[in-house]
């Protein structure tokens, strides 16, 4: 089957032509026509099939006819984050080039004033995240009373960050007669219930079983020692792996700014983007990517859904997602279009719950990647074991020794006879006192309590002279004074 057997318009043809597309994608053959026929829809396909183009391709078509009114959308779009609104705005842009039709886009991190004047202008094609739209409808800049066609984009996503409540209360500003698609990656209870309440006898189109990852790309998981030396695998692969694009996620912002600041110090062209950047940022850090000027870009799931970069050869999950269903949609940021991937996961002791949760959800075992120079990253602990025991070092007397002067050559202290005839000592009575001899108070007071507790040694007496004199100092332990 060609895109000419689906129904579309010349100038449509002309520009998925131009785009170097001819065949259809499996959901894109099977949803187009139903579009066409004005029917509400449920479209459950994997990330990376195309399912973008096949309700972009009908709308051009279908709002080729009818005319914009202020304040009005004739269709709105309703997706999750404001990466993928850019994104389907851009394919809007490079499809409805051969058509009269003006779009706006809303969403956070950008001033409203642009966005308010293109909806005063009428718009054919309103792209909006829940919550900026909800911001205008509240101050009364929009009304969505003749919006005809509405598609909920990522249902499963919208799920997951909280947004379905807002979606309810959109819808039912909506009017009741209108066509709605609705498309996601799986279908738990709560989009189920949605469906229900909000779509009229839709057509359902499943192109591969829920939560199933593409068979285009070849995963493993990547045990480690512990989460200390992930670092240190991740660049061994990304040397070793033949690695020309890669996407790395991250359960935390301030887990990408480390790795991506560790990356470029590693001498890698690592950029990221996370909920912490403005819009700005985070669209310049994507053209960087797209272009080539970086071929790493470190992610928090906030760019995990819909982004569409083609080329990107390898996905790591650094952390194991904590929602299974995240992780079908991280890895199908490779392998799309028909190309082939790599994903490789790293696993901590700590994430073994997380991956069994993941390998439940797609209904198989991951194959395990053994890293060969993981050795080279092994933890401080590991590292300490591998050093030589005690008893193994030469013992200490083993060792070189300074050599020494013999103990006969040294310089002995004179003998304490010799120094008395040197320098006799004075009688006690002739020293004089202490508080006169040394100006060190301090000090001599902080000494004197120990001279005085330990009883000083008596020194011998001296022989009497011959006129029977005594010429010594009085021992104390006499009780008489000398004659």
């Amino acid at each position: 089957m060609k895109f000419a057997d689906l129904g579309l318009s010349d100038e449509l043809l002309q520009a998925v032509t131009a785009k170097g597309y001819d065949t259809p994608t499996p959901i894109q053959a099977q949803a187009i026509p139903s579009v066409l026929m004005m029917r509400d829809l449920i479209a459950i396909a994997q990330t990376g099939t195309g399912k973008t183009a096949s309700f972009v391709l009908p709308m051009i078509d279908i709002l080729a006819h009818g005319r914009r009114r202020a304040m009005m959308p004739r269709s709105l779009i309703l997706e999750p984050t404001r990466e993928l609104a850019a994104q389907v705005a851009e394919n809007f842009e490079q499809y409805g080039k051969n058509h009269d039709l003006k779009m706006a886009l809303l969403i956070g991190g950008v001033q409203m004033g642009d966005q308010v004047k293109a909806l005063n202008e009428g718009v054919d094609v309103l792209i909006a995240t829940p919550g900026r739209l909800m911001d205008l409808f509240e101050r009364g800049k929009i009304l969505l009373t003749g919006c005809d066609l509405l598609v909920i984009d990522e249902a499963d996503r919208m799920l997951d960050m909280g947004f379905i409540p807002d979606i309810e209360t959109i819808c039912s500003k909506l009017p009741a007669q209108r066509q709605t698609l609705l498309f996601s990656a799986t279908m738990p209870p709560p989009i189920k219930k949605l469906a229900d309440k909000f779509l009229s006898n839709p057509k359902y189109i499943e192109v591969a079983r829920p939560a199933s990852t593409n068979t285009q790309i070849v995963q493993f998981k990547v045990p480690v020692a512990s989460s200390r030396v992930k670092r240190d695998v991740l660049r061994t692969i990304l040397r070793t792996d033949n690695v020309s694009t890669a996407m790395i996620f991250c359960n935390r912002k301030t887990t990408v700014r480390e790795l991506a600041k560790s990356l470029k110090q590693s001498g890698f062209s690592a950029g990221e983007i996370h909920g912490d950047m403005d819009q700005s940022s985070r669209i310049a850090e994507l053209d960087r990517f797209k272009a080539g000027t970086i071929n790493i870009l470190v992610c928090s799931d906030v760019a995990a859904r819909g982004l569409d970069v083609k080329g990107v050869s390898h996905v790591f999950n650094f952390d194991t997602p904590w929602h299974p269903d995240d992780y079908v949609h991280r890895v199908g940021r490779t392998g799309r279009a028909g190309a082939t991937g790599r994903a490789f996961t790293l696993i901590a002791p700590e994430d073994a719950e997380a991956i069994e949760n993941v390998e439940k959800l797609t209904g198989g075992k991951l194959e395990v990647y053994e890293v060969a120079g993981e050795g080279e990253a092994k933890p401080a602990r590991a590292a300490r074991e591998e050093r030589p025991a005690r008893e193994e070092r030469p013992a200490r007397e083993e060792r070189p020794r300074r050599e020494r002067a013999p103990r006969a050559e040294r310089a002995e202290p004179a003998p304490k006879a010799e120094q008395a005839e040197r320098a006799p000592r004075p009688p006690r009575e002739e020293r004089a006192p202490r508080e006169e001899r040394a100006p060190r108070e301090e000090r001599a007071t902080r000494a004197e309590p120990r001279r005085e507790s330990r009883p000083r040694r008596a020194e011998p007496a001296e022989a009497p002279s011959e006129a029977g004199e005594w010429n010594g100092p009085v021992p104390s332990f006499l009780g008489f004074s000398a004659l």
